[in-house]
């Protein structure tokens, strides 16, 4: 709405009239009805003829007829073209090849000019240049010479004067401390204050405190030992073949009869064999979510179902 004494939004937008909306009166089209990419089974459409592989065929190239480079060119004999070149060159040649008068010459020893163009180098020789006579310096200015020592128990070595020294009793410490704590003592008036007022019958008892007399110490009891040590009548006896170090005596052999105590069991034709029972099986279970998918999504529901997301 325009505010008071102002214009509407298409005067200000300076359009004669309002835009038409171009979905205006059309049928309305479920997304899920609409059929996908309708033109495509409509006319006649592109057919590419199929894809073709790379062969020594060739059928697997874009020409219909392989075109050869060469095709068509005489024989060519390279060293029949290199000898033509070298011919041409030969011609460009005003005259023989050009030779020195005399090979370099070689050098006879370390640092000799033989076979040098300009000789010897004055520059470089080891001859001594003349100098002129040495002459000594003069002395330096003296004055008063360094005094021995290092500083550590050596007197007048440093720059100031020595320090004077000074008295110390070996007592010092002590003697002051003296001082100072009978000081304290004659300045003290009386003993520490102390008070007898103490409530008893607000706090608790000494637990560790008694007033009823301690019982005697009682006396420990000595044990009288035995005068001789226990000694046994007879040493103990071993265990061996004739059972010597048994309490009682070894029972007598009894004579026992041969007898087959298992026999084996002899299995009749007719006898069935025994077999147990089969315990429970196990079955294959299916997926809940797999279960779920299956009843909402089947052959009749496809095209027009929903994907719900969670």
């Amino acid at each position: 709405m325009p505010a008071e004494g102002g214009k509407t939004d298409m005067e200000r937008i300076g359009l004669f009239s309002e835009m038409g909306y171009t979905t205006i009166g059309d049928k309305y089209v479920s997304p899920f009805n609409r059929p996908f990419n309708e033109a495509a089974s409509k006319n006649r459409q592109m057919l590419p003829g199929g894809s073709k592989e790379m062969s020594h065929l060739q059928a697997g190239y874009f020409d219909s007829q392989f075109a050869r480079i060469f095709e068509g060119e005489g024989y060519v004999n390279m060293n029949q073209v290199r000898r033509r070149y070298m011919m041409e060159e030969a011609k460009k040649n005003l005259s023989k090849a050009f030779l020195p008068s005399s090979g370099e010459k070689k050098p006879c020893g370390l640092g000799s000019y033989y076979g040098t163009i300009g000789g010897p180098v004055p520059f470089f020789s080891a001859e001594l240049k003349p100098r002129d006579k040495y002459e000594e310096p003069g002395k330096n200015l003296y004055t008063n010479p360094g005094k021995k020592g290092t500083g550590y128990g050596y007197a007048n070595i440093t720059i100031g004067k020595q320090f004077s020294y000074s008295a110390d009793f070996y007592d010092a410490a002590k003697l002051n401390y003296k001082k100072a704590n009978e000081e304290h003592h004659r300045l003290v008036k009386g003993t520490p204050f102390k008070l007898n007022l103490y409530p008893r019958e607000y706090f608790d008892s000494n637990p560790y405190f008694s007033d009823k007399p301690l019982p005697p110490i009682k006396s420990e009891e000595k044990k009288q030992l035995p005068p001789k040590p226990f000694k046994p009548s007879s040493p103990g006896k071993k265990a061996g073949g004739m059972k010597a170090g048994t309490f009682e005596h070894y029972p007598s052999h009894s004579a026992d009869p041969y007898v087959v105590k298992f026999e084996k069991e002899i299995f009749k034709k007719d006898a069935k064999v025994f077999h147990p029972s089969g315990g429970p099986k196990s079955r294959p279970s299916e997926s809940i979510m797999a279960l779920n998918v299956r009843r909402a999504l089947n052959m009749k529901n496809y095209k027009t179902a929903s994907v719900q997301s969670y």
